[in-house]
């Protein structure tokens, strides 16, 4: 692929991206699910009302300044209403999440390109995310949930770009340490994203030493590509391939580097971003409002539904088992106008059904979780080898590229998803967006080995799991948009009586 038609790609999907989440963006002109919190909090910044949330205030001081700019600009002002606290249009205080949502799909062709310099794997990865429900739903209202991913994942982008520069390493490294920072003051499970930087410099270290310590002799068991499932079919695989990883330099960062840059940074950023909402709630210090918050989430109740309908315990996600509803209404027919405020009719009043539904693209996380799986197994597989054989290292042992990206991707996501197992309080499935854009990536990594390979087999196998992602996409995009369905075609969505 030439360097014109990836950047075109790259257009494309952020076009995409925006078409998606701009569409319509003030057609329910009422507060959706938490925008009921968020929106109103975001409000109370601009008119100095004290507030206590349960989470950092950097998404609410996000919603406030889309809505401090929305008061300057003559746009979106059609329609208005006064949930929030003051008279203000449902495009003033989700605009702004929008443009943010937008950036993610980005984001994630970055962290491809930056971990394997393959632009195929980058674009697919970017449009694997682009075509998810959940992230559009989450970006079309004013939830905060977005600034999570978008900075954590800006923090892994930057800290992958570090690696890869050395002359701006420093740099790099405090724009990584600004972003996780960032993600942190958002919601505090942004704190995972860090702690999947950790886990991956932690193996670099474990591995040198284990490398450096043992007598020479040349190992193939470790050295060898995840993909050799594919390589055994043709031995040119590659478009190209640059051959190195910017995970390779990890062990040029020091202890120090990780403390100042990963550590210092991030918890001084964090401490910064209370300041305003310190100067407006008085009531409680730094230290007093984090006991607060504390409290707040031990006393949520348990994951069950008898707290909330849509509770979902950790191991719900990867599945999917349980989405949720943002919002339902019922229509008498498709002439009548879309339902603004109010309460949604009871089940079966109305032939014309909007839904919006926080839910992924079934097929592509379930293929995400799969690929995971298959990088895990050929991970284990190469350790089995390398045993068996009773082979040593040498001083001079490396990982191929496709090593490091399945560590990379393995690492991340259990970083993102493992904090949640010993979690009691209730859970839904918005909290394992942190873990699922790892899926994308490791579902993306895989359809594009598929792609490379000259085995048409493989090959054809990459085309239909294309295909049935975006054509997933394309079928679940009435309950991502709220666009109106009949009832027939509201439960032909709803494949498991679990989704309602």
């Amino acid at each position: 692929m030439t360097k014109k038609w990836f950047w075109i790609g790259i257009a494309g999907i952020f076009l995409l991206s925006l078409a998606l989440r701009f569409w319509g963006l003030g057609r329910f002109n009422t507060l959706v699910f938490d925008e009921v919190y968020y929106a109103k909090f975001g409000n109370n910044y601009l008119t100095h009302t004290p507030f206590f949330d349960g989470h950092p205030p950097l998404g609410k001081l996000i919603i406030a300044l889309g809505m401090w700019l929305s008061s300057h600009i003559p746009f979106g002002q059609d329609t208005v209403n006064g949930l929030t606290g003051s008279l203000r249009s449902p495009w003033s205080y989700r605009w702004i999440n929008a443009l943010f949502g937008s950036f993610i799909p980005l984001i994630v062709t970055g962290i491809a390109y930056q971990l394997s310099y393959r632009r195929s794997f980058a674009l697919l990865a970017g449009l694997f995310t682009a075509c998810d429900g959940i992230f559009i739903v989450e970006s079309r209202y004013a939830l905060i949930n977005i600034y999570i991913v978008v900075f954590g994942l800006l923090g892994q982008w930057f800290f992958l770009l570090a690696l890869a520069n050395r002359k701006q390493r420093r740099l790099y490294l405090v724009i990584a340490g600004i972003a996780f920072g960032a993600s942190v003051a958002t919601k505090w499970n942004g704190l995972w994203f860090m702690l999947g930087t950790y886990l991956i410099w932690i193996f670099a270290w474990v591995w040198q030493w284990f490398a450096t310590n043992k007598p020479r002799d040349v190992t193939d068991g470790l050295y060898s590509s995840t993909t050799s499932v594919f390589r055994r079919y043709n031995a040119r695989i590659w478009e190209y391939e640059r051959g190195i990883s910017p995970l390779e330099n990890l062990t040029q960062l020091k202890i120090f580097h990780f403390c100042f840059y990963l550590g210092i940074i991030p918890a001084l950023i964090y401490s910064l971003i209370w300041i305003p909402h310190l100067l407006i709630d008085t009531r409680y210090n730094f230290i007093e409002v984090h006991k607060q918050i504390l409290s707040f989430h031990e006393h949520l109740g348990g994951n069950s539904p008898t707290v909330h309908p849509y509770c979902a315990a950790w191991y719900k996600w990867p599945l999917m088992t349980r989405p949720m509803a943002y919002l339902y209404h019922a229509a008498a027919s498709f002439q009548e106008p879309i339902p603004l405020i109010g309460p949604p009719l009871p089940t079966g009043t109305g032939e014309v059904i909007y839904d919006v539904h926080a839910m992924g693209n079934p097929f592509l996380w379930w293929f995400g979780v799969a690929a995971l799986v298959f990088l895990l197994v050929m991970l284990g597989w190469q350790v089995v080898i390398f045993w068996t054989k009773q082979k040593r290292f040498s001083n001079t042992a490396v990982l191929s590229v496709d090593t490091w990206i399945a560590l990379y991707l393995v690492l991340n996501y259990a970083a993102n998803l493992l904090p949640w197992v010993g979690v009691n309080r209730c859970l839904f499935i918005y909290h394992y967006m942190t873990a699922v854009v790892f899926a994308f990536l490791a579902i993306a990594w895989f359809v594009d080995q598929c792609f490379r390979s000259y085995y048409k087999t493989l090959h054809a196998f990459g085309v239909t799991i294309t295909f049935v992602i975006l054509a997933a996409f394309i079928f679940w995009l009435p309950v991502y948009l709220a666009l109106p369905l009949s009832s027939e075609d509201y439960k032909l969505r709803m494949w498991f009586n679990s989704w309602i």
